[in-house]
């Protein structure tokens, strides 16, 4: 079964802004530690920001300030405002959910997000 469904990607130009949405119906998503990570070709898979259960957030150094990371327990889903979005943002974006109380990780299938310059 699906776990984590991503949604909101797209092609946008440089300078542009996109939000990324992930749901997790199937999970009890309040107790996950929540992220979103990105692939670009040829490239190893990095986190771009994640949040935990309680709220506290991180950002790679080459978002902040530009990303915004969110979620709401109540409908399930985590939120990645990307603004001012640049080429280097190119990849496929994937969400991820962890709880170390149940050893549960979970991953959704990818969005790809494509930036033009």
């Amino acid at each position: 079964q699906v776990q984590l469904v991503e949604s909101g990607g797209g092609l946008v130009q440089a300078g542009g802004s996109l939000r990324l949405s992930c749901a997790a119906p199937r999970i009890s998503f309040s107790i996950y530690d929540m992220g979103w990570y990105r692939q670009a070709p040829g490239k190893q898979r990095e986190l771009v920001a994640g949040i935990t259960s309680v709220g506290s957030t991180n950002y790679a150094d080459s978002v902040k300030g530009r990303f915004t990371i969110s979620r709401d327990n109540a409908k399930k889903v985590v939120y990645l405002q990307m603004n001012s979005l640049k080429s280097e943002d190119t990849a496929v974006y994937y969400c991820n959910g962890a709880s170390r109380r149940l050893g549960q990780d979970y991953w959704g299938q990818g969005t790809q997000v494509t930036v033009s310059s």
